[in-house]
């Protein structure tokens, strides 16, 4: 294969990566404000939690029952964490480094295959 043939080969893989990774753009998009609204509620909760003056006198459980509002957002959010959504938020951005990084393997390893059959003449 000569390098033409390898250069075309590289562009039509690049042109599907990107393809790819702009397919996932707006399912993506959708994920991050489902992310940041729970995130934003969660964090809402847990400042009007935190400086409830109740929140000292009562015990763990009754604190988390009389602030509905922190519990549910917590539990969603813990309950979106166990659904991947960490991984449905930085896949556009984790492909094409995973593809460099195994790019960069193969580089390797074919550099060093070819020193060994150099050497070994």
């Amino acid at each position: 294969m000569n390098s033409l043939e390898q250069a075309e080969d590289l562009k039509a893989f690049e042109r599907r990566l990107t393809e790819y990774v702009s397919c996932l753009q707006p399912a993506t998009g959708r994920w991050r404000m489902i992310l940041i609204v729970v995130s934003v509620c969660t964090a809402t909760g847990a400042w009007n939690w935190l400086i409830d003056p109740d929140t000292q006198k009562v015990s763990f459980f009754s604190s988390l029952w009389n602030h509905p509002f922190f519990t549910i957002s917590c539990v969603t959010l813990i309950a979106l964490f166990f659904a991947g959504i960490h991984k449905r938020v930085v896949a556009p951005s984790m492909y094409p480094f995973m593809c460099l990084f195994l790019f960069l393997i193969l580089s390797m390893y074919f550099k060093c295959f070819y020193f060994l059959k150099c050497f070994t003449k």
